[in-house]
């Protein structure tokens, strides 16, 4: 996940926030889990369609869960990465 966050964003800003890897100041996270990782996605900006490409329930972030290598949709993982950039 870190690499297609790099190879999306070059030069994007890495830092630990809230225990975990954060991006872009906070406009990305990821945090590994028991069964899968979550790749968490700031809402700000983002149009209620927009939103709705994400999962979970909270107000200022939201996330895709990505349960094996098999998952990883490099595509799509780069084309929200880009549209939360543009934010």
């Amino acid at each position: 996940m870190r690499e297609i966050i790099f190879k999306t964003i070059p030069n994007v800003k890495e830092e630990m926030k809230w225990g975990v890897p954060t991006y872009a100041d906070g406009k990305y996270y990821i945090i590994a889990l028991k069964d899968h990782v979550n790749l968490g996605f700031s809402l700000k900006g983002l149009s209620r369609e927009e939103q709705k490409l994400l999962e979970g329930s909270g107000k200022t972030m939201k996330h895709i869960k990505i349960r094996s290598l098999k998952e990883i949709e490099e595509k799509r993982i780069a084309e929200l990465l880009e549209r939360v950039w543009k934010k």
